[in-house]
């Protein structure tokens, strides 16, 4: 590493894993209230990105305008999803319900080559493109304001689980499907709100990705590192969202910025790394840094 450069690198992995952990914080909220990982996360990402770039281009709306709709294009996708796709799959196999989102990611993505194309497209911007310069320390303004709102994004969500009806009912069927159901509530609402609230974060997360670095039918891998960040964070825990997406952001970063022999910087190490990370996860703990580690007794 050059060291000289390493406050560089460290500070764009910080911002980019702020995204990352925005998107890892929809697969928490699938997990917590259903126990399935949802592998379709990325493709919702990536279907919520260019929804606003339809609204963009063919509405003639403003970035913004066109963002608060595809926001809320998301909320009724996410609802028709769970609704269409995975309440009918209530009470059977955890793995009848992973392999639906697995034909889920699919299907999204075909219907987004067909509807929008697969050749790369761009989002006009959100953010002001001028530099910010901190000593020796070069970074995007655009990338910077999206990691604030990412965060803010973050402290909304902790005021809404902890001081919401609709959040506390959310935490109560993440912890006993069963009890909460015996106190009156409706976990399959409580379902339908998990995925309305995932495709949202994963909306917003996909066009701040998508203003930064252009929007393509690939902007559904960036959801391969939001996994790593997840695993390591912990797959019930959101405050283990931010410091998965954090890690896993600065791990990409300084990979990419290794002073290696050109034939291996062709193998695009940044790329690789967070799955790197993810498989020693796996290994030493698979629990992550703040999972939970449930025992029954017999």
């Amino acid at each position: 590493m050059n060291w000289e450069l390493f406050p560089q690198f460290f500070a764009t992995g910080i911002l980019t894993g702020g995204v990352y952990a925005l998107v890892a914080l929809g697969l928490v909220l699938i997990y917590k209230a259903s126990r399935v990982f949802n592998f379709a996360q990325g493709h919702i990402l990536m279907v919520g990105a260019f929804i606003a770039w339809w609204f963009t281009e063919n509405m003639g709306m403003s970035i913004w305008v066109a963002f608060a709709a595809a926001i809320a294009t998301a909320a009724v996708l996410g609802l028709a999803i769970e609704r269409v796709a995975l309440r009918p799959l209530i009470g059977q196999p955890i793995l009848a319900t992973v392999m639906m989102t697995l034909a889920l990611a699919q299907f999204l993505q075909g219907a987004a080559i067909m509807t929008f194309g697969a050749y790369q497209r761009s989002l006009p911007d959100l953010f002001p493109l001028q530099p910010i310069i901190l000593g020796d320390v070069r970074l995007k303004l655009n990338l910077v304001l999206a990691f604030a709102m990412t965060m803010l994004g973050f402290g909304a969500f902790v005021l809404f689980f902890r001081f919401t009806p609709s959040g506390l009912a959310m935490r109560a069927a993440a912890e006993d499907h069963q009890l909460a159901q015996s106190t009156g509530l409706s976990v399959p609402r409580i379902f339908g709100m998990a995925w309305a609230i995932a495709s949202v974060v994963a909306t917003v997360g996909g066009v701040l990705l998508a203003s930064i670095s252009g929007l393509e039918v690939t902007l559904a891998i960036i959801a391969l590192k939001a996994f790593a960040a997840v695993l390591f964070g912990g797959l019930e825990s959101i405050p283990g969202a931010i410091v998965g997406g954090l890690t896993v952001g600065v791990i990409e970063s300084l990979a990419a910025g290794m002073p290696l022999d050109p034939a291996i910087r062709a193998l695009n190490l940044g790329d690789i790394a967070p799955y790197v990370f993810m498989l020693l996860v796996l290994l030493i703990r698979p629990d992550g840094l703040f999972g939970l580690k449930r025992i029954e007794r017999i």
